[in-house]
């Protein structure tokens, strides 16, 4: 059993832990080789089985293991996107999915830069126009965006994040959602943000995307 598998598992059960994947929701996968591994459809976060994951490739045609989730187009997107990439999460975590029924705070993000962590571990966070859970539609939005980014909240539905590693996605699923409960907390009061040039700077300091 691959490492990568077995921290995936681990990954997932640390999120439902933190209570980010209520019921079966959310989904997560890691890239090996040319294949994508992910969790089932309507798999418990909590109760993953590292050898009992859905193998798909490129096409989304399952290669081995159980069907696969819907939510496979969202995942094959940001793999597109960037190869360095190798983990993705996708959750409907309370915060986050609030968050993503607001009016976003500018194009490229839908949060502003609230705190040097939100800048570094996640970066700009477009709001993705909505789509039914599953079409394509939203993953085809999602490769088409010119700028850099790797995470992004779905309109009306959750977040979703890419990592270099497994631990790099889920820290920033983890911090996307404090991030989002901070701006909630916040509520209608005048909001302190980050200046542009210090969000900018972090960015470039952690390789993370900011105004590019």
């Amino acid at each position: 059993m691959s490492t990568a598998r077995t921290e995936l598992v681990a990954a997932a059960a640390r999120l439902a832990e933190l209570g980010l994947s209520p019921g079966s929701s959310g989904n997560v996968s890691v890239r090996e080789g040319e294949e994508i591994v992910m969790s089932p459809t309507g798999a418990d976060l909590a109760a993953l089985d590292a050898e009992r994951l859905s193998v798909l490739d490129d096409a989304g045609t399952l290669l081995a293991g159980p069907r696969a989730s819907k939510e496979f187009p969202l995942h094959r997107a940001f793999y597109r996107r960037d190869p360095a990439f190798t983990a993705i999460v996708h959750l409907h975590s309370a915060c986050a999915s609030a968050v993503s029924c607001l009016a976003p705070w500018s194009e490229r993000s839908a949060l502003p830069p609230i705190t040097p962590y939100f800048v570094m571990r996640v970066g700009q966070t477009p709001l993705v126009p909505y789509a039914d859970p599953g079409d394509p539609a939203q993953a085809e939005s999602i490769e088409r965006l010119a700028w850099p980014f790797r995470a992004a909240l779905l309109a009306n539905h959750g977040l979703v994040v890419a990592g270099r590693t497994v631990a790099e996605a889920l820290d920033a699923a983890i911090e996307l959602e404090e991030a989002s409960k901070l701006l909630l907390l916040l509520g209608d009061r005048p909001i302190r943000t980050l200046e542009e040039s210090d969000a900018v700077r972090l960015g470039e300091r952690y390789g993370s995307p900011w105004g590019g």
